[in-house]
């Protein structure tokens, strides 16, 4: 299990959420995501997890060596939450695929 303190903080990357009319999410500082569907994407970001939760959510791009992540459809709502065990039990998404 991914525990937070494993990764290593970027020092000197920013964290920011834009949103867009409720359809478009641009997150930054992001360094993973640990699981995803069309309801909820969970991420893993510089100061914690985020949970994205909506309806018919895709992600757009993704590009972990800019720590950018962008998610299109119907939010609902963000979460952050720091506690440890909060990811996904098997780790993040990429290592789940190759299973």
């Amino acid at each position: 299990m991914r525990e937070l303190d494993d990764k290593k903080l970027v020092r000197g990357r920013s964290h920011s959420i834009l949103m867009e009319n409720r359809e478009r999410v641009t997150i930054t500082g992001v360094q993973d995501v640990d699981s995803f569907d069309e309801a909820s994407v969970l991420l893993v970001t510089d100061l914690g997890y985020i949970v994205l939760h909506g309806m018919d959510l895709h992600i757009n791009k993704l590009n972990l060596e800019e720590g950018q992540l962008i998610v299109e459809g119907e939010i609902i709502g963000i979460e952050y939450n720091d506690h440890e065990g909060f990811g996904s039990k098997g780790g993040g998404f990429f290592k789940k695929l190759f299973r």
